[in-house]
């Protein structure tokens, strides 16, 4: 009955079930603390050894937004972790601001694939997780630092982009890719254009990657976000549509990758 609930609410409120999720801190080699958040299914539904979830923030960092997705993942037997790329107190709070800070990490490809490892190792040490069965998932900003992940060779399962960009400063070179790939984009995106879809696919098929990419009529930047308004002339708005589509087929597509 609880799990049916959950579902309810899942589809027909614009919130998430209030999972008992909790802030977390970690540090990478250099000392530098860093501020997550940890989701974690029930274990009298799902016991024993779980898949986990990195979920990767959009560009003015770790907010509710990405905890509620954490929670969503939780509730389909995940261990998600919302992670924290910029850093403990930095949270940009202005569109130049938050441009500023993401750029730090769009600029020198090396450093973004630091902080997702740093957070990848993470996730490593926490209990009840299957470290064979790990994923990264990610927002605009979120969905380009999952892609650099990928770009590492780090050996996770599968990462997927929500309308993220797709370009690097250090593409993938042949055989550099272990995860599989998903892409969702906004056929109307402002922000990712033809060119780049263009060079994404010509790298993707370079490295030899397992990847696949899904367009959506109408949907501009950030269409997974209510956040983002209604007004798709701005260049980001919210699309129901798309947002509940691209959800769907990230989590068949995470069962088919991890062989639940």
């Amino acid at each position: 009955m609880q799990r049916f609930l959950t579902f309810l609410l899942l589809t027909f409120f614009p919130v998430s079930i209030a999972y008992a999720g909790e802030t977390v801190t970690y540090n990478n080699d250099s000392g530098e603390v860093f501020e997550g958040y940890i989701a974690r299914p029930d274990e009298s539904d799902f016991p024993g050894q779980r898949p986990a979830i990195l979920i990767v923030h959009q560009w003015k960092g770790l907010g509710d937004y990405e905890k509620s997705r954490a929670d969503m993942m939780a509730d389909q037997g995940y261990v998600a972790f919302a992670v924290d790329i910029y850093g403990q107190d930095i949270r940009p709070e202005t569109s130049e601001a938050a441009g500023e800070e993401s750029s730090k990490y769009k600029d020198d490809p090396d450093l973004a694939r630091k902080r997702m490892t740093t957070a990848l190792d993470y996730i490593h040490e926490l209990p009840n997780v299957d470290t064979n069965k790990i994923a990264a998932i990610g927002y605009c900003f979120g969905g380009t630092m999952a892609l650099e992940l990928a770009r590492s060779g780090a050996e996770i399962a599968a990462v997927v982009s929500f309308h993220g960009g797709l370009a690097s400063k250090k593409p993938a070179q042949e055989d550099d890719i272990n995860a599989a790939i998903m892409v969702h984009n906004g056929e109307a995106d402002p922000h990712v254009s033809k060119e780049e879809i263009a060079g994404f696919v010509n790298e993707m098929n370079s490295a030899n990657a397992d990847w696949h990419m899904i367009s959506y009529a109408d949907a501009v930047h950030a269409f997974t976000e209510k956040e983002a308004g209604n007004d798709p002339s701005t260049g980001a708005a919210y699309n129901e549509k798309a947002d509940k589509r691209s959800w769907a087929y990230t989590l068949e597509f995470l069962k088919m990758v991890f062989g639940a």
